[in-house]
């Protein structure tokens, strides 16, 4: 008997933008998982979880952040064992992602880790992700027409950013963190740094969205996001 494996993408942090399908879905499994990092804190997915449903039937998942290749192997087979179990007895685990579950996730790790193990369906239900979110309160509109978007993590390199911004009316940067200055630096000799936005924490407490160029000199926070389009400061970070 093979179970069923549902991630579900709960959104960029606001417990509100959950859809009601991700909801159901949380209710309706017969476990519920979580990801947490190895400081033990309430991550984002954890905490709109918890705010929909009992926290005892929340079961976390530790899984490392650190840029060692074999520590994240390590968890995500440990993590993969844990829910490979009530699997086996054909039970549906929900694994709560923010964001979306097919864009930048720890479920398409965790479900590859668990397919090479156990037999099992995999579904998804999709999310809102954080540049939808950032658009929406910036005032942004990402595009119109026949533009085009590119969407990166700042991890594939200033070359990769540099032709994005060269070739793309608007583009999506992921996981600057503590590299925000070197995104902003290749934005700025790319002519794109005026009118961008960059958000963090979104949906959360501390959440902040100012012009990009106010982050020149300062360090990103961790999941943070900087939406570059041509319409500058024609419109934006309303």
């Amino acid at each position: 008997m093979s179970g069923t494996l549902i991630g579900v993408g709960v959104g960029p942090g606001d417990p509100e933008l959950l859809t009601l399908k991700g909801l159901r879905a949380l209710k309706e499994a017969d476990e519920v998982y979580v990801p947490v990092s190895d400081t033990g804190e309430v991550g984002r997915a954890e905490a709109v979880v918890r705010a929909y449903l009992d926290p005892n039937r929340v079961r976390r998942l530790l899984f490392a952040l650190s840029d060692d290749a074999e520590a994240r192997v390590h968890h995500w087979t440990n993590a993969a064992r844990e829910v490979a179990e009530p699997l086996r007895e054909g039970k549906t685990c929900a694994f709560a992602t923010i964001g979306d579950p097919n864009l930048y996730s720890t479920f398409t790790y965790l479900s590859r880790a668990v397919t090479d193990i156990s037999k099992v369906n995999v579904e998804t239900v999709p999310g809102i992700t954080a540049m939808q979110d950032l658009a929406s309160k910036s005032g942004t509109v990402l595009l119109v027409g026949d533009e085009t978007l590119a969407l990166l993590p700042f991890t594939a390199g200033k070359m990769a950013l540099q032709k994005a911004l060269e070739g793309f009316e608007t583009v999506v940067c992921y996981k600057g963190g503590a590299r925000l200055g070197e995104v902003l630096e290749v934005a700025e000799k790319s002519g794109r740094l005026e009118g961008g936005i960059y958000g963090s924490r979104l949906g959360m407490q501390g959440e902040e969205i100012v012009w990009a160029k106010e982050m020149v000199g300062r360090e990103g926070t961790y999941l943070s996001a900087v939406v570059f389009t041509r319409g500058g400061e024609d419109g934006g970070c309303a």
